[in-house]
């Protein structure tokens, strides 16, 4: 059985249709890339599977479990997360109180929250910065932030939009290392990116959407070679 099921999931602003059909599945342990040019429903499709939209219609099943119609903290305790575009720490507080309130999720008492919002500050290397206040971090750090709060919900699902949006070539190899970490440490992924290098680097699967249809759900080798890809949105990027 597939760890997530996606069905038939559809959403429609004000008569457009942003999420077309919709299906696919994800594989425990994968790291499945999503791309497509932008508008084609990328966050969209990431706000209805971890709550914050309401589906048209769809399915989307964690471990045979239905999450539609769940709020986001209730699919957060079934084991979603998701980090979003524009990160949003808490600012005035410093970086390991940023991950201990996400570990009271499963661990309610203080020193025990704290034991782990450390090792997982550690496994991400920001263990220099536990101390400093999240408003003090360069982007690429604030992004890692955003990582450890998820991880400290114990994920069995990730959901990564633009981990690398803004960062350079050196913070994009980091993060590429980071998200093959956090596969090595049990938890699958679904990664948004437009930084196609990485996307082909470190994922098993591609699937590509275009205005809210999926047009490919390949191996990265098949989707540079994909004539509807290439049309869509890796014409430039061919080039």
């Amino acid at each position: 059985m597939a760890l997530l099921e996606v069905s038939n999931l559809s959403k429609d602003f004000g008569g457009l249709r942003a999420v077309s059909d919709l299906s696919f599945v994800l594989n425990q342990g994968e790291i499945l890339g999503l791309i497509g040019p932008n508008g084609a429903g990328k966050t969209t499709v990431f706000n209805l599977m971890s709550g914050f939209l309401e589906p048209l219609t769809g399915s989307v099943r964690l471990d045979g479990h239905e999450l539609v119609g769940l709020r986001p903290n209730a699919i957060v305790k079934r084991g979603v997360a998701r980090t979003f575009q524009i990160v949003k720490p808490f600012r005035k507080l410093t970086v390991l109180e940023n991950v201990v309130l996400a570990a009271f999720l499963h661990e309610p008492k203080r020193v025990a929250a704290t034991a782990e919002a450390r090792r997982i500050l550690a496994m991400l290397d920001l263990t220099e910065k536990a101390d400093s206040y999240a408003s003090d971090l360069t982007l690429g750090q604030q992004k890692r932030l955003e990582i450890a709060r998820c991880v400290a919900t114990r994920p069995k699902v990730l959901f990564l939009d633009e981990p690398m949006g803004g960062l350079n070539p050196t913070e994009v190899e980091a993060a590429c290392d980071l998200v093959l970490k956090l596969r090595g440490n049990g938890i699958t992924v679904i990664l948004v990116e437009h930084q196609m290098r990485a996307i082909m680097k470190i994922s098993d699967r591609v699937l590509v959407l275009h205005h809210g249809v999926k047009i490919a759900d390949a191996t990265p080798e098949s989707i540079v070679r994909d004539p509807a890809v290439i049309k869509a949105y890796l014409g430039e990027e061919a080039a």
